[in-house]
């Protein structure tokens, strides 16, 4: 697999200065842990190449965030007092020093990897750091203080472009950027989730399809929990790829929050590193078929910090530069000693969890006894023909 250009991961290790405390679940530990784990096998390199992260200004933030919002994360990260209005101090998002600044610079990160591929210095570009998709304009939410998803998207749109899909494949629901373009008509927003009438945030169903000038903009798949790679991917492939040929974007960006995996402690799907690798690989697939090419990667929520999210998201890179890792290979000895010595855990010693993810097309028939079937239609049935597709065609 060719990514037939250039490619980048923008990052430097002050990103992870984006820190809610050693007992919050989402340890910047992962991404050091991902970083490490990609330099060790070779992914970073002359086939991806790590850009510097810049600092997103006010006027950046300002796009997708109110003013009184912006001041309100700056006066927190400045006394350490919550103000539980705009959702800072809250056991989701504790207050920590200099908040604004770690926010904002994975905001400016986010938005370089966005020009990277939008000025063709890059064919694809990826923020594993970036991810935070349920930032609202007014509010914190879900470990998430500013939306640098929804920040990315915007500079996209301010910078020319005319119809921009993001898939969003976290197993919460991507709240936050479907709000931000609920009635946008040039944004196609995709999320594939755990149902929210089990988990955070509680929102995302099939009949939620944008607003009043957007409708057919915003796209839900809400799966039950339980699902595992094969229920995943069937109902990814029932619904992403014709939506993006329809809807032509002239870049992808997708958000990789690797939280569905079986081993993640805050939800309950079932999907393998394998499965996950299978999804990245089809959104890159798709990047090709339907936008030239032009990919903007993300990550987001993953919250086993050393058996998934280091693994699952070097895959992803890889795949970004355009040379998809051999699942079966050893992790490097010394990443695992690194594991063991930090943090006192033992490391996985494969890149697999041992799985072929395969499943049934969606062409070869609909089971309405089934829950996943069920949400797959209803999808389907609520959005398909707002884009001139057949639900029920095969």
């Amino acid at each position: 697999m060719e990514c037939s250009g250039p490619a980048t991961v923008v990052f430097d290790e002050s990103l992870t200065d984006y820190d809610f405390g050693a007992t919050h679940p989402m340890s910047p530990i992962r991404v050091d842990l991902t970083m490490r784990l990609a330099g060790e096998l070779g992914v970073l390199g002359s086939r991806l190449s790590t850009v510097a992260a810049p600092m997103a200004d006010d006027e950046v933030l300002a796009r997708v965030h109110d003013a009184a919002y912006i001041e309100a994360v700056q006066r927190a990260g400045a006394t350490l007092e919550p103000d539980v209005a705009h959702g800072l101090g809250t056991e989701d998002d504790p207050v920590f020093r200099n908040m604004h600044h770690a926010s904002a610079h994975i905001v400016g990160a986010s938005v370089e990897a966005c020009r990277q591929v939008w000025t063709g210095e890059s064919i694809h570009s990826a923020n594993v750091m970036g991810g935070l998709h349920h930032a609202m304009r007014d509010r914190a939410s879900g470990f998430c203080v500013y939306n640098d998803v929804a920040a990315g998207i915007q500079w996209l749109l301010d910078n020319g472009a005319q119809r921009v899909a993001y898939v969003d494949v976290d197993v919460h629901h991507g709240d936050g950027v479907e709000r931000a373009f609920w009635d946008d008509p040039r944004v196609l927003t995709i999320s594939i989730h755990e149902t929210g009438q089990v988990l955070f945030p509680g929102t995302g169903f099939a009949g939620d399809v944008g607003g009043p000038d957007a409708q057919g903009s915003a796209v839900n798949v809400a799966l039950p929990p339980g699902t595992g790679d094969s229920g995943w991917l069937r109902a990814f492939h029932a619904v992403v790829p014709d939506l993006l040929h329809a809807f032509r974007p002239e870049v992808l960006v997708t958000q990789q929050g690797c939280d569905s995996h079986a081993e993640d402690p805050l939800a309950h799907l079932m999907l393998t590193v394998d499965g996950q690798r299978a999804a990245y690989l089809a959104l890159h697939e798709l990047a090709h078929d339907v936008a030239g090419g032009r990919w903007v990667a993300f990550g987001g929520g993953g919250y086993a910090v050393v058996d998934v999210v280091p693994r699952a998201w070097t895959h992803l890179l890889s795949i970004v530069g355009g040379s998809p890792l051999d699942p079966t290979l050893e992790t490097p000895g010394g990443w695992r000693e690194h594991v063991e010595h930090r943090l006192g855990q033992v490391a996985p010693r494969r890149m697999t969890d041992g799985r072929e993810p395969r499943y049934r097309d969606w062409r070869e028939g609909y089971d309405p006894d089934a829950w996943l079937d069920r949400q797959v239609n209803a999808t389907r049935t609520a959005v398909f023909p707002l884009h001139g597709l057949d639900p029920s065609a095969w």
